[in-house]
């Protein structure tokens, strides 16, 4: 599903965010990417978005090859990637139906076709009663599970999550870890990028270490030990 092959990403003059990595990730698994800021975890992401062009190696992403992807192909490689970031970036003026469903006006879906698939991941996030409600009309958890939400339109098998609850408090940060398990449930693999110890180690699920770019550890059935 993701494979990363002698990955290095060297920023300039010389400095490398990432060096040499290999990692495989397999379809249907929950991992979490941990490690302090500025360890190279956030450009991991990027690579596999084709936000960040490698210096050197290959990245592979459901089949397709980043390295050599063309920038009009990109669009359509992030419809297959729902990406979840710290910042909600919603729309203050639109409600959270119209939010998630901007992903599908701008791809072109016909009104029908987006009012079937949004309430049907609005219910999957638990917003099903909110939908009219505006993102300052609700609370950063309800704000994340819309971003959730519209990250889900295209059915993606991949959803990157980096750093999906650093703005929220406790009880709404386990609330949108238990509904990234409840989507992975379904069979998507789930990318969690976090610096949260606490998160990761309830996880008990694969945790892969990064420092200084380089991947230090990888468990199964980790822990966050930095």
């Amino acid at each position: 599903m993701i494979r990363l092959q002698n990955v290095t990403k060297i920023y300039h003059p010389d400095i490398k965010a990432l060096n040499k990595v290999n990692l495989h990730i397999r379809p249907g698994e929950f991992v979490s990417i941990v490690g302090q800021s500025g360890t190279g975890k956030t450009t991991l992401v990027k690579t596999l978005i084709g936000e960040e062009k490698v210096s050197g190696g290959k990245v592979i992403v459901g089949g397709w090859d980043i390295t050599r992807i063309g920038q009009s192909e990109i669009p359509v490689l992030r419809r297959q990637i729902g990406v979840v970031f710290q910042d909600f970036k919603l729309l203050p003026k639109k409600t959270l139906f119209e939010n998630v469903s901007f992903a599908l006006q701008v791809c072109g879906y016909p009104v029908k076709k987006i009012k079937s698939i949004v309430p049907q991941v609005m219910k999957i996030v638990g917003l099903e009663g909110k939908m009219n409600r505006y993102p300052q009309e609700v609370s950063g958890g309800e704000q994340q599970r819309t971003v959730i939400a519209r990250s889900l339109v295209h059915r993606p098998k991949i959803l990157l999550a980096d750093e999906p609850t650093g703005n929220l408090d406790s009880i709404n940060t386990n609330e949108i870890i238990d509904l990234l398990l409840k989507i992975n449930k379904f069979g998507t693999t789930v990318v969690l990028v976090t610096h949260n110890r606490e998160v990761v180690n309830q996880l008990r699920k694969r945790v892969i270490t990064v420092e200084n770019g380089i991947i230090v550890s990888d468990q199964a059935v980790g822990k966050y030990v930095l």
